[in-house]
């Protein structure tokens, strides 16, 4: 049995009959298992017509671990019960947990679009190759919209939004969790996601690291400091325009990640830069660089090397091409 950790009005709920929708889906499409992953529901329109006023998302057994991202203007309420098989979350044994999320008391427009976030760990027990459900309601002024089919089955008018597994494995350094491009570290309310670095020339003193930090919860929290075997000193730093000309600066106050938010390290804005390079950093390398959060802690993380214009993840490694 669930139990609600906030009260909802007791109103029956009725389905909108008759009307054609396009499907609530997920961002995501592949999860790793026995990762820490974002999954975010996309809801493309109201009921009909109508405003969307609540969005409910079920947990699958097989998803642990689970903490919502709040929305400003919307209630957040969650539902807990049993798992029907425990997890070792970091030596923990969880029997329990988060087995549904509900953001109710908004007003979004049907000419509107909007995403429901929730992060939770992949059960280890999993296979690659399965599909994880997240069967979703949305409910409006006139009924609902229930996307709750887990069939799997592509002609339903009401299919489940749903992950596919794959293969994957999250591993543990120094000081805290460690992670590899495409997966994602928790480490308290804090996501850490698509750590990358640039190649470097030889000789070239300097490189730039790059990743994405997530505070789902509702607290704010700094990077604090940065270190890395690769160089002499590691620093946090922003490139901001001063005219025509480009400046950086080292954050010395760290930088914030305030509750709620996403801040993003990219070229040509935040970043962490390695000084005094033991060696240079070459395109298909990886480098370790471990990140102290204020609040949270520590965490570790793997960066792959990619190409020295690289730009984000999916820009990845270049590949050569042959002339003809």
């Amino acid at each position: 049995m669930f139990i609600k950790t906030t009260l909802t009005a007791a109103a029956a709920l009725f389905a909108v009959s008759g009307a054609t929708f396009a499907h609530a889906t997920l961002e995501q499409t592949e999860a790793a298992i026995g990762a820490t992953t974002k999954v975010t529901l996309r809801v493309p329109h109201g009921c009909d017509g109508a405003a969307t006023s609540a969005v409910r998302i079920e947990i699958p057994e097989g998803f642990y671990s689970v903490k919502p991202m709040p929305k400003a203007d919307w209630e957040l309420s969650t539902e807990t019960g049993a798992y029907e098989t425990p997890y070792d979350n970091h030596g923990t044994e969880m029997t329990e947990g988060v087995r549904a999320v509900t953001w109710s008391g908004g007003d979004l427009p049907d000419g509107y679009y909007d995403e429901f976030t929730i992060r939770g760990t992949v059960g280890s027990q999993l296979a690659a190759g399965e599909t994880l459900f997240f069967p979703a309601l949305q409910t409006c002024a006139n009924g609902t919209a229930n996307w709750t089919d887990t069939s799997g089955s592509h002609d339903v008018p009401n299919p489940a939004p749903s992950l596919s597994l794959v293969s994957g494995d999250v591993g543990h350094g120094h000081g805290g969790p460690a992670i590899t491009m495409g997966e994602t570290a928790t480490l308290g309310d804090l996501e850490i996601a698509a750590p990358f670095a640039r190649a470097t020339l030889p000789n070239q003193p300097v490189a730039g690291g790059f990743l994405t930090i997530t505070n789902t919860g509702a607290t704010d929290d700094t990077l604090v400091a940065a270190s890395s075997p690769a160089a002499g000193r590691t620093e946090v730093h922003e490139m901001t325009m001063d005219g025509d000309v480009m400046r950086m600066r080292e954050l010395a106050d760290g930088l914030p990640v305030p509750a709620g938010e996403t801040v993003t390290l990219e070229p040509g804005g935040y970043h962490v830069m390695f000084v005094d390079l033991a060696g240079p950093l070459s395109e298909g390398d990886a480098t370790e660089v471990t990140l102290t959060f204020e609040d949270a802690g520590a965490v570790t993380l793997t960066m792959p090397v990619m190409a020295r214009d690289a730009t984000g993840p999916e820009h990845g490694v270049h590949s050569d091409h042959g002339s003809h």
